[in-house]
């Protein structure tokens, strides 16, 4: 999830862990907790870019990572903060519930989290939430506002706490109903286009958990579409190659075998005018709810490996204006 979500949502989780003991410091704690995993952004400054879309949401977003900072931060806090008078058990509470919370949020989206790592490289993904969505960010943040003026011996503290994190917590499992409908709805319907038995995936698109971006392997290839969960007509799906004797030339190229791993086998080669393009398909299409032979959001230029800032943000909102924001939310609406 984005920063600020897990600001918020930590601030809350701060407050009703050691609200009582630490005042509104627990909820600067508690936002400075909950952004620990993403820590590994450092790695960027060093890492060429594959490298970091690799180690990004790996290491620091495993169970064992929680399991070993939990108690050393800990230690250090209950140093820190020894007037508060929180025992070293609550501290590795605060602190462990808190990363993990984290890693348990970011892996309901696409990006997928090394919950396993080191001893697998397998990375979970729900895919049942976008990265940013307001309407799970927005109650967590209202209650983190309430918080900061509500005085600290308001009785009125908790239940702000607890409308942000259920209220929240009640959004993603609504997520998780739309993706199983959305699921079942693509399961039949791809079986009558004859795809059935093939890999395919399910991921909302910007912003939202009503309007799903489908992916379907066919052969040498992929068929993409778009489904609202209020859409009554049949689901439109259009055919794009694979196109791998673009990459036989890169054989041995390590940055092409890295996104090769990291698309968990969606991918396709492109040419772009005269620059080859890897694209990897678990991120979405630039509107492809509004055109027939859209780009990818996450395209990396083989040949020009310095040109790759910002990969995975930078296709995300290409191209929207008032014009495509109000397709966009008519698609949303269902056809």
């Amino acid at each position: 999830m984005d920063t600020l979500t897990h600001i918020v949502l930590g601030a809350c989780i701060g407050e009703a862990i050691a609200g009582k003991q630490l005042g509104k410091k627990a909820l600067v704690l508690g936002a400075l907790a909950q952004n620990i995993p993403d820590i590994d952004f450092v790695a960027s400054f060093w890492l060429p870019v594959t490298g970091d879309v690799v180690v990004h949401r790996g290491i620091t977003h495993s169970i064992l990572f929680v399991l070993l900072v939990s108690p050393l931060l800990a230690l250090c806090s209950a140093r820190l903060f020894r007037s508060a008078g929180l025992t070293f058990k609550t501290w590795v509470v605060f602190w462990g519930l808190q990363m993990f919370v984290h890693i348990f949020i970011d892996a309901f989206n696409a990006y997928g989290t090394g919950w396993f790592e080191p001893f697998s490289h397998y990375r979970v993904s729900f895919n049942s939430m976008y990265v940013a969505d307001p309407l799970f960010s927005i109650w967590p943040a209202i209650a983190m506002i309430m918080l900061i003026v509500l005085r600290r011996t308001s009785n009125k503290r908790m239940r702000w706490v607890k409308a942000g994190v259920g209220l929240c917590s009640l959004y993603l499992v609504i997520g998780v109903c739309f993706k199983v409908f959305v699921d079942k709805t693509v399961e039949k319907e791809i079986a009558d286009k004859g795809i059935a038995g093939n890999r395919y995936f399910t991921t909302p698109t910007p912003l939202n958990n009503l309007l799903w971006y489908v992916v379907a392997e066919k052969d040498s290839g992929y068929y993409t579409g778009y489904r609202s969960v209020f859409d009554k007509r049949k689901l439109e799906l259009h055919y794009v190659s694979r196109n791998d004797a673009l990459l036989r030339p890169e054989a041995g190229n390590k940055d092409v075998d890295v996104l090769r791993q990291f698309s968990q086998g969606y991918y396709t080669a492109d040419m772009w005018h005269d620059t080859l393009v890897f694209n990897v398909l678990r991120f979405g299409e630039m509107r492809g709810w509004e055109r027939d032979h859209p780009q990818f959001v996450f395209h990396y230029f083989v040949k020009q490996p310095d040109n790759n800032e910002l990969i995975v943000q930078r296709g995300r909102f290409a191209g929207w204006d008032k014009a495509a924001v109000l397709a966009f939310l008519r698609r949303m609406k269902g056809v």
